[in-house]
């Protein structure tokens, strides 16, 4: 079982070893949860005691002897709310400060796909007329993966921003996909034009993405700079077959 989403949420390892452990047993002492976890002593009360805190574990008393019990999974679901609430309580303040600078940017660099998808999520949520793109082919959608862009389309367009896209034959049936959905419109270039590398433009952001082994993207705040990707866009758009 894949429990990395566990440690995205802030558990340590040994967390997760013993949540995982006390799910699999019950309820349970510490001893028997030291016993089949196999981590030591003073990890296990640690791990814990940080559980505890968290609420993501409970206890009782059997005479003098703790008897631990996990909370239900279905608990992550309200951590993670509790988790978002807070963080938008402050969001204000974080826009605020990153409004400050955002005139003195020019150009940040996103690494790896943690990277991409944030860059994806502030193009799709941008306030513009059009979210314009040209470029990648198979490699892009194979790296990201065939429903992360499904995702990320049907996100852009409940943010009603529509879309004209330019792509390559070899991402075909991705693109009559997309087509049979709102707000969205694309074009074709042979399957020559196939790269690994997708320009996509919003408002007056442009967005240069690497999608190869060591992927990253390159977000541009620059309005010259996007008028002249728009040029060769359109030069694009007008070239392709629909």
């Amino acid at each position: 079982m894949d429990t990395s989403i566990l440690k995205d949420l802030g558990l340590s390892q040994a967390e997760i070893k013993v949540y995982i452990t006390l799910l699999e047993l019950g309820e349970s002492s510490a001893g028997k949860i030291l016993k089949r976890s196999g981590l030591q002593n003073s990890v296990v009360h640690r791990a814990l005691n940080s559980l505890i805190e968290k609420g993501i574990i409970n206890y009782i008393y059997e005479g003098r002897i703790r008897i631990y019990l996990a909370s239900e999974p279905d608990y992550f679901l309200n951590y993670i709310d509790d988790k978002k609430e807070r963080f938008r309580q402050i969001l204000p303040e974080l826009r605020a400060k990153q409004d400050f600078t955002k005139d003195h940017e020019m150009a940040s660099i996103y690494k790896g796909i943690r990277g991409i998808k944030e860059v994806y999520s502030i193009l799709r949520t941008e306030k513009a007329k059009e979210y314009l793109s040209f470029g990648g082919g198979k490699q892009c959608e194979e790296k990201m993966g065939t429903m992360w862009w499904k995702n990320h389309h049907i996100k852009r367009i409940a943010n009603k921003l529509p879309s004209r896209q330019v792509f390559d034959e070899t991402v075909k049936v991705f693109g009559k996909d997309l087509t049979k959905k709102a707000l969205s419109k694309v074009r074709y270039l042979s399957a020559e034009f196939s790269q690994f590398q997708e320009t996509v433009i919003v408002g007056n952001l442009t967005a240069i993405t690497i999608f190869t082994e060591n992927a990253y993207s390159i977000l541009i705040r620059d309005k010259s700079v996007t008028e002249g990707y728009k040029k060769y866009f359109e030069f694009l758009w007008k070239n392709a077959k629909s």
